[in-house]
């Protein structure tokens, strides 16, 4: 079952890879960034700004609060420095909402419109959430893709490789 502790850990995750990515994504021009790779948001900046509208969407859900930014979001920023700095700030809005989930929230379910069209649907709290983190790994994925497609290499990206999640032994204690 999922708890608080699994969505904080993912909302690390989240914030760290976001952060290399956008690294990443910095050493291109803005030609680079924009231009059509074919992905399903076209661009790198395109799926970056879709990953950014998403997770706002998905917050606005989880606080109870209106959302009301167009469709899908991959057009919604422009300068790529602004991105990175709204980007940044939802990250830290996204570890507090984790820092504060309760179980309680995960168990219970959650009402919302959808923004596909309109019509009200119901997920239970950890389902959605487990959305949202999913999301954002599978579109952090595909922008992995397109900056090694640009001759830009993001490093790794697993889990375990997070700072403070596992501990590598010395060779006495293994």
């Amino acid at each position: 079952m999922v708890d608080p502790a699994y969505c904080q850990l993912l909302a690390r995750y989240n914030r760290w890879m976001n952060e290399r990515l956008y690294a990443a994504a910095a050493t291109l021009s803005a030609a680079e960034r924009t231009r059509d790779r074919g992905a399903f948001f076209g661009s790198i900046h395109g799926t970056l700004c879709h990953l950014l509208w998403a997770d706002r969407a998905w917050l606005a859900r989880f606080l109870a609060r209106p959302y009301d930014v167009p469709g899908y979001g991959a057009t919604m920023i422009d300068d790529f420095a602004e991105l990175a700095r709204e980007r940044d700030a939802t990250d830290t809005e996204i570890l507090s909402w984790a820092g504060q989930l309760t179980q309680r929230w995960l168990d219970a379910p959650l009402r919302y419109a959808r923004k596909l069209d309109g019509r009200v649907a119901e997920l239970g709290g950890w389902v959605s959430a487990v959305h949202f983190f999913n999301h954002g790994t599978h579109h952090r994925g595909q922008v992995t893709t397109l900056l090694k497609q640009a001759g830009v290499d993001p490093g790794v990206t697993d889990l375990p490789l997070l700072p403070g999640v596992s501990k590598v032994l010395e060779s006495g204690d293994r």
